[in-house]
């Protein structure tokens, strides 16, 4: 008898627990005390060039909203977008301008910080020390990507010999090529060169290589502890004015810190800096969408405390009147305007 009862109640149990765990989501939610912080979970993905200063947001995100579980990966900005679009993730990170056709599928970004893209050469470079006396007009830069391949360092420095240029670019499909590509007069499809995966792909071929150049975004050019360059990384200054020389006003590549300043005062040129994004597919505080808002709470927090980390982080805030507009779509009014 007392193993019927025994087993009776066992039953029952399992039953209350197999009850609870079909209870729909947001009758657990309503079950939670008003006022509670939001939890759940958030997922980004996409920019090598958002990437370190997301994951400083997720940290800090989740130390502030106990129970929030945010993940982020990288792989580019086309990965990023593609994913927000088609839902894999909640958020896609885009380092490049929104084309009118991700409009129309449903994009909706974000400006959340600024950075650029700069060009590369290995610290063991024969030719390093001219390089960063004399630098690279925009026309040499064009020539060695989306022209006729310059053959040698000597004819960018109007010097004889035959020491050869190796160009590297990105495979994979993503803002940094994109804006780099815009800055030269056309997009990622026009640059040539060995295509290297990802960020620190690149910087890490180009490093190794003492005859290649390539490009980075920043924060994957410096080292976030000493500020300067990363180790075995040269950055190939940009003639601006074209006068054969760089000057002192065009000096600003020695930190991060010296660069970060020349992009937010107008020294460093737009394209390639560049203004960064987080894209969502349609307003994030829509009824009927349990899972929303979260995310509406994260990118709140991200255009207002979490500002805070990015000139720390090696980036450059947006204007008052960017994040105005994104706090505005955030809350949905941006389309009722």
């Amino acid at each position: 008898m007392k193993k019927t009862i025994a087993v009776v109640v066992l039953l029952l149990a399992a039953g209350v627990v197999v009850l609870l765990l079909k209870r729909p989501a947001g009758s657990r939610k309503a079950a939670e005390a008003p006022g509670a912080p939001a939890r759940g979970s958030l997922s980004l993905s996409g920019a090598w060039a958002l990437y370190p200063l997301a994951i400083r947001w997720q940290e800090e995100f989740q130390k502030s909203h106990p129970g929030t579980v945010v993940d982020v990966q990288a792989g580019g900005a086309g990965k990023g977008i593609a994913d927000a679009l088609a839902g894999v993730v909640d958020i896609g990170m885009v380092s490049r301008e929104i084309n009118p056709a991700e409009v129309e599928k449903g994009a909706v970004a974000l400006a959340v910080a600024k950075d650029a893209v700069v060009a590369t050469v290995s610290a063991k470079n024969p030719l390093l020390a001219d390089l960063l006396r004399r630098g690279l007009k925009k026309e040499d830069l064009a020539a060695l990507w989306m022209r006729v391949p310059i053959k040698s360092w000597e004819a960018l420095l109007d010097r004889d010999g035959r020491t050869a240029v190796h160009v590297f670019t990105r495979s994979d499909a993503c803002g940094a090529a994109e804006t780099w590509a815009a800055y030269l007069g056309g997009h990622q499809e026009d640059l040539t060169g060995v295509g290297v995966y990802g960020d620190p792909g690149l910087a890490e071929a180009v490093r190794r290589d003492p005859l290649a150049i390539g490009f980075n975004n920043v924060n994957f050019a410096y080292d976030a502890k000493t500020l300067r360059p990363v180790a075995g990384l040269g950055i190939c200054p940009i003639d601006l004015d074209g006068n054969g020389r760089i000057d002192p006003a065009e000096s600003v590549y020695a930190t991060r810190d010296d660069l970060v300043r020349a992009i937010a005062a107008h020294v460093y040129p737009s394209p390639p800096a560049r203004d960064l994004y987080f894209v969502i597919k349609g307003q994030p505080g829509r009824p009927r969408q349990p899972d929303r808002p979260l995310l509406a709470d994260f990118l709140t927090w991200v255009l207002t405390e979490g500002q805070q980390y990015v000139a720390e982080m090696g980036y450059i805030a947006v204007s008052p009147d960017r994040v105005a507009a994104g706090l505005a779509t955030v809350r949905g009014s941006a389309e009722k305007k």
